[in-house]
């Protein structure tokens, strides 16, 4: 039996044949993420792990242009002390070690850009199956000037290794999908959108069709053996990061499309 509908305008959540599906939906900001879409997407995984008829989710983004572009830059302008920075990295933390523990395989079906925090959020996901325009990364070394949370920093060095990771943060570029295949960034490359979805939903029936404790107890082992750097480990951190004058410069370049200013400050 399929589960009711349960959708917002920026998130739309379904559940057909036991696949679940969220489905980020503002395309017109690149799918950029709200708090409240943070938060709603959290529920959804809690509320599947409560329910047992669910056996696997598909993870995309509305449109063609984009998976998620992390989150909307409009929010960080309530920033105005050091808890703020650090409550955002802690809900960061939080939401996507939340997605991370969703005990089905999560599949995300990635079209054109997947950056920053929706990087992050791929990088939560089982499978990452993206098309031949599918574009990686975190630029934020050229655009905010702020960090990745513990947990995601940790999350990448796990995937694609230490040097790759600095590499990919250093050189603030959008890695392409061949190279983002060999670097074990997506698992799957496919010619364009209507082959994405459907390749999406065809692994997302082969892997419910499975042992669901074998792919579970599997899954949480997988997430045990990776060491995580606590938030108090990184504090310090996000603090330099997000109290910094370069990330306000970062933040009021990027609204107002120009070119930061960066001074190490």
């Amino acid at each position: 039996m399929n589960a009711p509908v349960t959708s917002t305008e920026d998130l739309i959540y379904s559940v057909e044949d036991g696949i679940a599906r969220i489905t980020f939906n503002r395309p017109q900001a690149r799918n950029a993420l709200t708090f409240a879409m943070y938060e709603q997407m959290a529920a959804i995984c809690e509320n599947i792990n409560q329910d047992r008829s669910i056996k696997a989710v598909i993870m995309t983004g509305a449109g063609d242009k984009a998976f998620a572009s992390g989150t909307d830059i409009s929010q960080f302008r309530a920033f105005k002390t050091a808890q703020d920075a650090l409550d955002y990295e802690a809900r960061i933390d939080r939401v996507l070690g939340t997605l991370e523990q969703c005990r089905v395989p999560v599949i995300a079906a990635i079209a054109g850009a997947c950056t920053g925090g929706g990087a992050g959020i791929a990088a939560c996901c089982d499978i990452r199956i993206g098309t031949e325009a599918t574009r990686i990364g975190f630029p934020i070394a050229r655009t905010l000037g702020n960090c990745l949370s513990m947990s995601n920093i940790s999350r990448l060095v796990s995937l694609i290794g230490p040097a790759r990771t600095k590499d990919l943060i250093f050189k603030a570029r959008l890695v392409e999908a061949p190279e983002a295949l060999a670097l074990g960034l997506l698992n799957e490359v496919v010619p364009d959108v209507e082959t994405l979805q459907r390749r999406a939903t065809e692994t997302a029936k082969l892997v419910a069709g499975h042992a669901p404790i074998t792919l579970e107890v599997t899954k949480e082992a997988v997430r045990r053996i990776r060491r995580t750097l606590s938030r108090e480990e990184g504090e310090d951190l996000i603090l330099r990061a997000y109290m910094s004058e370069d990330f306000r410069e970062g933040m009021d370049a990027f609204l107002n499309k120009r070119a930061p200013n960066f001074k190490g400050k």
